[in-house]
């Protein structure tokens, strides 16, 4: 039986525990609503300190959680009065193999660290639209960014995991090792272990792009939406992409607006012309051309840690003009006075080479031609209340979005699992993974059949 006092002699890493000085930050999470106050943090350094807290937490029948970057606001990292797992002290370094352009990540990493580590090469693979977001929670879930126009999802251009599973077993693997293994977790999250290693194709990229926010007075909304509607139909390009946000300037006036971060993976002539449509609308440009490695900043002033949030995805193929217009008013009305801060932010990525990879290569099987809108609420008082407002509020305008599809409830039910809110219900997992589901529970059985890892999307076994 592992006890405490063995687990701290075999481990390499450190252990937190309420009584140290650093307890209270290692506790701390992106999103303060996030944080639970946990009996134990591990600060593993390899694989074999993983296996111990693993064994540890069976041993104690402890709950436990597992953190990388610290970014889900479900508070999935954290661990009320159990064990975090938290990879983020020694696991969170990058090596680059340029010759065969191949990145190890640590588990703990952040996309800040691959950014810059791969474009020092010339390199770059698909990493979120938020720095500082973990590397692991984004790839497990699927993984969307810039460059998913060129070189699809996250889990597309992964091709080896380092991960210890629930009996404490440290595997390996890709398409040829423990191949069912791979594809559970691209896709099926931390349903199946605690990934130490992440080994990522790595592709060239320009050294600088064309990107930047261009800012619309809420007035001018339904001719955005008109303009956006138009550049859709003409089909986007791998080169380019945009984030379109709806929400309220800065105070003191805190006027609705939109706010269109655009990126062209060329020059800032070649992106200029490609978006000149936009331009035409005289929008306030904050745009240049910018260091590769400074594309995932663009939000980090808005997306700053220590706030509470809560979030929830859904998805939409364009917005009408008339249901822009009642969507920014619905974001406007829902944050009167800046206590409690909305934003809908609409994706627009060239889907095409997302939509190479069939639904049943890989665990995640929500690929389709639609797009994510993801709507947020930050606040800054950390209370149950405030918690139950902020949810409520982001229901009610994830609700709105649906409403303006064809099929809301398709719309509800496609939804990227990496922006799910924390609402549970017996058959969530069934609906993430469609069809693929069946296969899943067969391998939670094969590989977790007394569910230990539970914290996003659960799968039953079979």
């Amino acid at each position: 039986m592992s006890t405490y006092e063995s687990l701290k002699a075999a481990f390499k890493g450190d252990i937190v525990t309420p009584s140290d000085p650093d307890y209270e930050k290692a506790l701390s999470r992106w999103a303060a609503n996030a944080a639970r106050r946990a009996k134990y943090v591990a600060f593993v350094k390899d694989a074999e300190d993983v296996k111990l807290a693993l064994d540890f937490v069976k041993s104690q029948k402890l709950p436990f959680a597992v953190k990388g970057g610290g970014h889900n606001v479900t508070g999935a990292s954290s661990s009320e009065n159990g064990l975090v797992i938290d990879l983020s002290r020694y696991l969170a370094g990058v090596r680059i193999d340029p010759e065969n352009k191949l990145g190890y990540v640590g588990g703990g990493a952040v996309w800040e660290t691959v950014d810059k580590a791969a474009i020092e090469h010339g390199l770059a693979t698909v990493g979120g639209t938020v720095n500082h977001t973990g590397v692991g929670g984004l790839t497990l879930g699927g993984g969307y960014g810039w460059l998913s126009g060129d070189h699809g999802l996250a889990i597309d251009n992964l091709i080896q995991v380092t991960i210890v599973v629930a009996d404490g077993s440290i595997l390996t693997a890709n398409e040829k090792t423990n191949s069912d293994l791979f594809w559970a977790i691209r896709g099926g999250g931390c349903n199946f272990g605690v990934v130490t290693e992440f080994v990522y194709k790595l592709h060239n990229q320009r050294r600088t792009v064309y990107a930047g926010p261009l800012i619309f007075p809420g007035p001018f909304i339904k001719l955005l939406a008109q303009v956006t509607n138009d550049w859709l139909q003409k089909g986007l390009s791998a080169k380019e992409g945009m984030l379109q946000i709806l929400t309220r300037g800065p105070p003191p006036e805190s006027l609705p607006c939109a706010v269109c971060f655009i990126f062209y993976n060329g020059s800032e002539q070649e992106g200029r012309e490609n978006y000149k449509p936009f331009f035409d609308l005289k929008p306030l440009d904050h745009t240049v051309e910018i260091p590769y490695e400074n594309l995932n900043a663009m939000q980090n002033e808005a997306l700053f840690p220590g706030q509470c949030v809560y979030m929830k995805g859904v998805t939409f193929s364009s917005l009408k003009p008339n249901d822009a217009e009642t969507l920014l008013g619905k974001i406007t009305e829902l944050s009167p006075d800046g206590t409690y801060r909305m934003a809908t932010i609409l994706e627009y990525f060239s889907l095409g080479k997302i939509n190479t990879v069939s639904n049943d290569a890989m665990a995640m099987n929500n690929r389709s031609f639609q797009s994510n809108a993801l709507t947020t609420c930050m606040w800054d008082s950390n209370t149950p209340e405030n918690q139950e407002i902020g949810r409520e509020k982001v229901r009610a305008t994830a609700e709105l979005i649906t409403s303006f599809a064809n099929d809301s409830a398709a719309a509800e039910k496609r939804a990227y699992g990496n922006y799910a809110d924390e609402m549970v219900s017996p058959d969530r997992a069934a609906v993430l993974f469609g069809d693929n589901y069946p296969r899943l529970r067969e391998l939670k059985r094969k590989y977790d059949p007394e569910v230990l890892f539970k914290s996003w999307f659960p799968i039953v076994p079979a």
